[in-house]
C-alpha cells in the first residue's frame, strides 16, 4: 500500500516523541479535554476519549491528571475551552504539512503558524491545499527483533488489519481507523509491545527531496511540533536514512 512511512520516518518520530515527554502531558491533557466535552466523560463510550486516555496510559501521566482533564472537558471542573483547527502548507521542496491544532485562541495560532512557516522556507496555504494527500489510518509501530513475523501477520490481520511491512528495524500495521481498537487489543492480548500506536494521517505518496531540503523540511517539522498548540503534525517527507541515523 502506498504511503507508509519508512522506517527512517518511524525512527525519527520516535525520536521526536522522547525528546518531548516536558510537553506531551500538556497536548494530551487537551485532547482530553476537546474528547471529554464532545462526546462526554465515559471513555467506555467515547472513542475519541478512551485513545486519548490510553495515550495519557502510554505517557505515564498520573491518573489524577487525567482525571482532571475530563472533568474540565465535562464541565465538573472549570478549565479552558479549546476548538480543533487544522493548518496546511508546503514546506521546502514542495513537502506538504497536516498540522492539528487545539488552540484557546485561533487569532494568536494562525500567524504564528504562518510565521513558522515562512520561517522554516515554507508557506502556509489554504484550506484542502495538501489534505486531499493524506487518509485517516490507525498505525502501528513495531520494533522487528522483538516479535516473529508470521505470528504478528496472523495476530494482526485477524483483528482486521489491512497491512503489514517490514521497514528497516521496524514493523508497521496499518488498519482501518474502526479497526483500531480490536488491532490494538490483539496486540497487547499477544504481550506484543508498540513503539506508537495512534489514529493518524497517512500520505497516499511519499516525496523523496536531496538532503539539504529535507533536513530544512525536518526542521520546520519540528518548529511546528514545539508549538503548544499544535498536537500532531503530518507530512509526505521520505527521510533520507542518512539523516535519519543522525538522530
Amino acid at each position: 500500500m502506498a504511503g507508509h512511512s519508512k522506517g527512517a520516518n518511524i525512527k525519527h518520530r520516535k525520536g521526536r516523541q522522547d525528546a518531548k515527554r516536558g510537553k506531551i502531558w500538556s497536548k494530551i491533557s487537551r485532547q482530553i479535554i476537546v474528547a471529554a466535552k464532545s462526546g462526554g466523560g465515559d471513555p467506555d463510550s467515547n472513542l475519541s476519549l478512551r485513545y486519548a486516555v490510553e495515550e495519557a496510559k502510554a505517557a505515564n501521566m498520573p491518573k489524577d491528571t487525567i482525571a482532571n482533564a475530563i472533568k474540565k472537558g465535562t464541565g465538573d471542573v472549570e478549565g479552558v475551552s479549546y476548538e480543533e483547527i487544522v493548518y496546511e502548507g508546503y514546506g521546502p521542496g514542495g513537502v506538504a504539512f497536516l498540522i492539528r491544532c487545539l488552540t484557546d485562541n485561533r487569532n494568536r495560532t494562525a500567524p504564528e503558524m504562518r510565521k513558522l512557516f515562512e520561517k522554516g522556507g515554507g508557506q502556509l496555504g489554504e484550506t484542502n491545499c495538501v489534505a486531499y494527500m493524506f487518509e485517516q489510518k490507525g498505525v502501528f509501530s513495531i520494533e522487528a527483533e522483538k516479535v516473529n513475523e508470521d505470528a504478528l501477520m496472523e495476530i494482526a490481520l485477524d483483528a482486521g488489519a489491512d497491512d503489514i511491512v517490514q521497514e528497516g528495524e521496524f514493523f508497521e500495521i496499518t488498519c482501518e481507523p474502526s479497526a483500531f481498537g480490536a488491532v490494538k487489543k490483539s496486540l497487547e492480548e499477544a504481550e506484543i509491545e508498540t513503539v506508537s500506536a495512534e489514529i493518524a494521517m497517512i500520505a497516499g505518496n511519499m516525496v523523496s527531496v536531496d538532503v539539504e531540503k529535507a533536513r530544512k523540511a525536518l526542521s520546520l517539522m519540528e518548529s511546528l511540533d514545539d508549538h503548544d498548540d499544535v498536537q500532531k503534525v503530518y507530512s509526505n517527507l521520505d527521510i533520507p536514512d542518512e539523516l535519519a541515523e543522525e538522530e
